[in-house]
């Protein structure tokens, strides 16, 4: 059944795909623009039902990408959506499809090149034509969120407008079956510290807070049996799990641990997902630490404290190290590395590196504010919690995995 959210209708259930018909003739939709990573198209078995709904003479197809948004694939998609001038344009695989999509379907009409909308941060006032986005990871949510990310000349870029919000989710937990375990680990990780992200941000509501609380609760639970011992009850959580989280993150946004995992993956080849999960434990002990003289959220200290405490209740730690114990225990069942050092990066000169590519916008919504040297001492692993009326160090080896 479709769930209305904001302006966007989602389809939620396995086989859902076999919506796109319907919805297609919704759209009055005679020409689409497919926007499809090539390898998900295949394996997840969208392809072949495609083929039954869709009659070839009715698709442009959009592929042959590198993973992580490049503008140039943005520009080559414009070019190729203008010429086919299409009535609907629809995505289909991981985040970096979804987002190209955003893109391809909103720039496409505006006069101003992608380069200088996305550099700009120039406002898509001729809006999008519509798109429909159907995930075939559990992972990025991007399908549920309003902005997009592409990488010009190297450096990232965030380009963020209402109408980038899919008109359309379909969400088919049996498109992501095939996914193979180091991905379905990564991307799950990913919507898992999203939602844990999205729980402690300056910019989390009611609503976002309570959607981050059912992800993360769903992830922590099913994540690993989706991993190592896969179910069509594990990948039907994460579907969900992924989805309730890039909701979560569309209304809060996200912090630390995505600020800095960004130069982690350009610099060491981790996955998105698992170089943000580098982190998470150490930026958690850190927000303990909060004082009035560097709380970043206007409601105050005993506000962050309230929301760090469903967490605790998420990951049923009674203290804040069982739940960084918690949470490297819960990234290593994955297969993947808990922290930096697990990972191999140990020396001050990387440390540092990364503390100064820290991402500014996603830092300022951390509910603790940080600065050069505190960055630094953090990814060394000296955070500081506050416990009770006084502070406490939480050695090493506590964030060292």
């Amino acid at each position: 059944m479709p769930h209305p959210g904001n302006t966007q209708t989602v389809y939620l259930s396995e086989g859902s795909l076999a919506e796109l018909p319907r919805i297609c003739q919704q759209y009055g939709a005679t020409h689409t623009f497919l926007v499809v990573d090539e390898v998900a198209y295949k394996l997840s078995g969208a392809a072949a039902q495609l083929r039954q709904f869709l009659p070839p003479d009715a698709i442009t197809l959009f592929s042959g990408f590198e993973p992580n948004p490049k503008i140039e694939d943005v520009e080559r998609g414009v070019a190729k959506c203008r010429a086919a001038n299409p009535d609907l344009v629809i995505a289909l695989g991981g985040g970096t499809a979804i987002d190209l999509a955003k893109m391809i379907a909103s720039m496409t009409r505006h006069r101003e090149s992608p380069r200088d909308i996305a550099v700009g941060g120039l406002s898509l006032q001729q809006g999008t034509l519509p798109l429909v986005a159907v995930p075939t990871t559990a992972g990025t949510g991007s399908e549920a969120t309003h902005f997009a990310v592409v990488y010009v000349d190297g450096q990232k870029y965030s380009v963020a407008d209402p109408c980038l919000l899919p008109a359309v989710a379909v969400v088919d937990p049996k498109l992501t079956y095939s996914v193979p375990t180091r991905m379905t680990a990564a991307t799950g990780l990913d919507a898992f510290c999203q939602a844990i992200e999205s729980i402690w941000a300056v910019g989390a509501t009611d609503e976002s807070v309570a959607y981050a609380t059912s992800a993360a609760t769903l992830a922590f639970e099913h994540l690993p049996t989706a991993t190592n011992a896969p179910t069509p009850e594990a990948r039907r959580a994460m579907s969900l799990a992924s989805h309730l989280a890039g909701k979560a993150i569309n209304i809060s946004k996200t912090t630390l641990p995505h600020a800095i995992s960004y130069a982690i993956t350009a610099d060491y080849g981790i996955p998105h997902g698992a170089a943000v999960a580098t982190t998470l434990s150490s930026v958690l002990a850190y927000n303990f630490g909060i004082s009035n003289s560097d709380c970043a959220d206007q409601r105050g200290t005993d506000h962050v404290r309230k929301r760090l405490s469903l967490i605790l209740d998420i990951l049923k730690a009674a203290s804040v190290e069982e739940a960084c114990r918690q949470i490297e225990a819960f990234v290593s069942s994955l297969g993947c590395k808990p922290t930096l050092a697990a990972a191999g990066i140990r020396t001050d000169e990387s440390l540092r590196g990364l503390a100064s590519r820290v991402n500014a916008a996603r830092l300022s919504n951390n509910p603790r504010m940080a600065n050069q040297e505190e960055l630094f001492s953090l990814l060394q692993g000296r955070a500081t919690i506050l416990n009770g009326s006084r502070r406490k160090t939480i050695p090493p080896k506590a964030t060292a995995g």
